[in-house]
């Protein structure tokens, strides 16, 4: 069948597109950080755990951390250190990942200017322990949130997973606009620790602190984003501009977190090669994450990477060209910290928004690394 000029179907198809308007931006607007237990030198730790092999010491002390936040076990009447079975630990994640995560959300709140009663959304991510229901439920009752929140819980995803989860939170906060959302990764590895002789274990307990970081967001209105598409936010307000992903297949069991039957809990495994595989995946995913904003790595005036470790924090500068001042916050976060698993980089976030070298229109990148293996990243503009 024909249709002659003029008629409604032939007008429909003549009519020009409605005009798209770009959707909102998310933007961070708080920060608030918290640890646990006590803070610990790497030395008081291979006493506590009269950990005495030379080739185990030199592990610890050799990993570029001073100090680490840790909630370690009783010990008996010898000065031993207690076995913790597997759910004394859940019980203890629970404590722990409650107060810490708490305290974390309220230093966000107070950063951000919100109170309790504004958060409309919140995600909690962890990998150290499981809760059902979830972290995001008990710390609603516990911390006063109302009811009617939103929520979310990721778990067990790894390092990677702050940044898993800041693209749903910010996935959220676009599409409702105005109302606030809250991410927390809080991670109780004093809760998933296994103690025994073999090198294995110790390269996974010189590594792992106590810590929670939480972020607020919210998104600008379509109409704003698009009456002033290229204003960027002020200093200290990042803009989201996207995300990029990369799963390293090959090496699917190269950080992994499973049962020990000869221990009768939970263990992590890290394998050597962890921080030469990650580097030599790093360039393609910031590449891709920079071609997508027509950028380029020079445009990027700050970087905030997961404090993996010495090995990883290396083997990505080197391969992605950058310069000992562009990881300053990755490296002094683990010292002061250790490893903090899911919300390593948040610590970094916080410490360069105290140092005030953000100037308005600066781009950032943001990487994380985890178990998959997996190298997640987003861009950001202040």
């Amino acid at each position: 069948m024909t249709t002659s000029p003029g008629s409604p179907s032939t007008a429909l198809l003549d009519r020009p597109a409605p005009e798209r308007k770009p959707a909102g931006a998310a933007r961070i607007v708080g920060v608030g950080t918290a640890n646990s237990g006590t803070s610990y030198a790497q030395r008081e730790l291979l006493d506590i755990f009269n950990i005495a092999d030379p080739k185990v010491r030199s592990v610890f002390l050799n990993s570029a951390i001073e100090r680490r936040y840790l909630t370690v076990p009783e010990r008996d009447t010898d000065g031993n250190v207690i076995t913790e079975l597997q759910g004394e630990l859940l019980a203890k994640h629970k404590r722990i990942a409650l107060d810490m995560g708490a305290r974390a959300v309220r230093a966000c709140l107070e950063d951000s200017g919100f109170e309790l009663d504004d958060i409309d959304y919140l995600c909690c991510t962890t990998t150290t322990g499981f809760l059902a229901p979830g972290l995001s439920a008990h710390l609603i009752r516990e911390m006063g949130i109302l009811p009617r929140t939103s929520r979310i819980d990721v778990v067990g995803m790894g390092c990677n997973a702050g940044l898993n989860s800041l693209n749903a939170t910010s996935g959220w906060a676009v599409a409702n606009p105005g109302k606030v959302a809250v991410l927390l990764c809080v991670e109780a590895c004093s809760a998933a620790y296994v103690i025994d002789d073999t090198m294995r274990t110790a390269v996974v307990n010189s590594l792992f602190g106590d810590g929670a970081a939480a972020v607020a967001l919210i998104a600008d209105s379509p109409d704003a984003a698009y009456a002033a598409p290229d204003v960027p936010p002020a200093p200290g307000s990042p803009r989201i501009l996207g995300f990029a992903s990369h799963l390293i297949t090959d090496a699917i069991d190269a950080m992994r977190f499973d049962w020990d039957d000869s221990q009768g809990k939970f263990s992590f495994y890290l394998d050597p090669h962890v921080p030469y595989v990650v580097g030599a995946n790093a360039e393609q995913v910031v590449d891709r994450l920079m071609s997508g904003a027509g950028l380029r790595r020079s445009d990027i005036d700050q970087w905030l990477i997961h404090s993996g470790g010495k090995k990883v924090i290396d083997a990505v500068r080197v391969n992605l060209g950058l310069t000992r001042h562009d990881v300053r916050h990755t490296v002094s976060v683990l010292r002061d910290y250790g490893n903090l698993s899911s919300g390593s980089f948040l610590f970094s976030y916080q410490r360069l928004l105290r140092e005030n070298a953000c100037q308005a229109g600066d781009y950032g990148v943001l990487m994380t690394m985890g178990p998959g293996s997996t190298i997640e990243t987003a861009l950001v503009q202040w």
